[in-house]
């Protein structure tokens, strides 16, 4: 099917670990980094012509996407592109997605107007065939076809896009709405027409009006001039929206389902190649129910974990329902417990870091503690 894809590294912030990064580059379940999966979705849809949006904090993103040759993707004007900065504000600031869309029509300019766009952002994670989206918003006959996601909604959590849907119907849409159990929750992930969306975004964009969400799915619908379809994912879909759910969603990982369906569902998520020696499990050490990458170096006890590359446990430390990123190395005797640790952070011998569940300890890159 002929479709092209722009991917939204997202901008939210999550403490520590944005501080040098987009979300599209946090690392994420031991190897891969959150683009990844939206990088794989499209390839595997056979979407070839990607664009990826973002602001600020994109080298390290540009660092690991390199050539895109891991996605069977070509780095190259018509090929995958990195539309930066797209914040042309007097202000300079950021107003929404339809801005950075008005931003990017060179990209757009590229292909036939009829082709499909597909929309995804970097924050919310899945493993999930875009052929199958498409088809169904091409038998649809609508103008955008949201995919949702049931049991997000809590009455609890902030929703971006919450629909209700009854026998196949919208009836009610709220953005940025604390939406109860009978609700599902947009993915963010979306798919139109390249030209109703260029029509729409210079439109609205006219109007002072930049929100996906707001302005262009639910503005629209609500006064009838656009039409919605939803399509219903039934597979493993993760919020990384905040800290707590990052820390979450990492953990459920450590579930061989989840962690099946996420990684090898619909089809493998593909990452940078940096092959390592083999982890070596020093005689004496103790490792449970945990992810470790290659190049590792384990002396103590990892318990519960999730362990990057070319990390160090050093003799008698305990790890215990932690995240260690690239390269950390704990010195012994040291305690962690819901600790993330970003690249290159020290922990000397001996000290205790310890956190909580819903409040996890982030020390950020280069630290030593």
């Amino acid at each position: 099917m002929n479709a092209m894809g722009i991917i939204f590294t997202n901008d939210a912030t999550m403490g520590e670990l944005t501080n040098k990064r987009t979300m599209a580059s946090i690392p994420f379940g031991g190897r891969y980094r959150q683009v990844d999966f939206a990088l794989s979705n499209l390839s595997y849809a056979g979407v070839r012509h990607i664009g990826i949006i973002s602001r600020h904090n994109y080298q390290s993103l540009m660092h690991h996407v390199g050539d895109g040759e891991e996605w069977g993707l070509e780095l190259a004007e018509g090929g995958l592109e990195f539309l930066t900065p797209y914040a042309q504000t007097t202000v300079g600031t950021y107003r929404g997605k339809l801005e950075s869309v008005n931003n990017a029509m060179d990209f757009l300019s590229y292909g036939d107007e009829d082709e499909l766009v597909v929309m995804i952002d970097s924050a919310v994670l899945s493993n999930i065939d875009l052929r199958a989206v498409m088809e169904a918003h091409v038998a649809s006959g609508k103008d955008v076809t949201v995919v949702t996601k049931a049991g997000i909604c809590d009455g609890e959590k902030k929703i971006d896009l919450a629909l209700k849907v009854e026998d196949g119907e919208i009836k009610d849409m709220a953005v940025d709405y604390v939406a109860p159990a009978e609700y599902v929750a947009s993915m963010d992930i979306f798919v139109l027409s390249k030209k109703f969306l260029v029509k729409s975004v210079k439109e609205l964009i006219a109007r002072d009006k930049f929100h996906m969400d707001r302005d262009l799915v639910m503005g629209g619908w609500n006064r009838g001039i656009v039409t919605v379809n939803t399509y219903a994912f039934e597979g493993v879909a993760m919020f990384n929206e905040s800290v707590e759910e990052y820390f979450s969603n990492s953990m459920a990982l450590l579930k061989k389902d989840i962690r099946a369906d996420i990684i090898n569902g619909a089809h493998p998520v593909y990452t940078k190649v940096r092959d390592r020696v083999p982890t070596y499990y020093v005689e004496g050490c103790e490792v449970q129910n945990s992810l470790v990458a290659d190049g590792c170096i384990l002396e103590g006890e990892v318990e519960d974990s999730i362990l990057f590359r070319e990390v160090t446990i050093g003799k008698g430390a305990e790890v215990e329902n932690c995240i260690l990123f690239n390269e950390a190395v704990i010195g012994e005797g040291a305690e962690l417990k819901y600790v993330i640790l970003d690249k290159n952070v020290t922990v000397t011998p001996g000290a205790k870091l310890i956190g909580t569940k819903n409040s996890p300890i982030i020390v950020k890159r280069g630290e030593t503690v």
